[in-house]
């Protein structure tokens, strides 16, 4: 197969993943680049078009949730022959502080508090380098450490 100079995005969708692999770095620079390309302006249409789907079917959607009695949710109209479903996700934050207040109540109750809240305890990774080793070795057995999603970064000598 002959490697054009440049190879469109096209293209590559329709290249087998070895062929891909098997492609010079400054291929694969040019290709991550144009993805990086594509995606943004696909985010930024997708912003735009949000931002007009909100202007106007906003208020509609605001006045079926509002006559079914919710604040948020799911409801549903039509716009000519269009279905239009509107989604305002709840978003609940709560107050740690005031949730471990409770849950030491519920204990001191004779209540598990499992049974109302889930409990979750976490160590950020900063703090648990900076604690002296024998704090360290206490949690060790608590600790299990999963490798992330690899990432490659590419571009030109000249940018490095």
């Amino acid at each position: 197969m002959t490697i054009p100079n440049h190879i469109t995005l096209d293209a590559f969708m329709r290249m087998q993943i070895g062929e891909i692999a098997a492609l010079p770095a400054e291929q694969l620079a040019l290709l991550q680049a144009d993805i990086d390309d594509a995606l943004r302006v696909a985010k930024t249409s997708r912003d735009w078009l949000d931002g007009a789907l909100a202007i106007k079917y906003g208020d509609t959607a605001a006045a079926a949730r509002q006559a079914a009695g919710k604040d948020t949710g799911t409801v549903r109209f039509a716009d000519g022959t269009v279905n239009v479903i509107a989604d305002l996700p709840k978003r609940v934050d709560w107050d740690q502080a005031q949730l471990a207040a409770l849950v030491d109540r519920i204990r001191a109750e004779g209540e598990d508090p499992g049974d109302y809240v889930d409990i979750t305890f976490k160590v950020p990774e900063r703090k648990y380098g900076a604690w002296p080793s024998s704090t360290r070795s206490a949690f060790e057995a608590a600790r299990t450490v999963r490798a992330g999603k690899p990432t490659f970064n590419l571009s030109p000598n000249d940018e490095v």
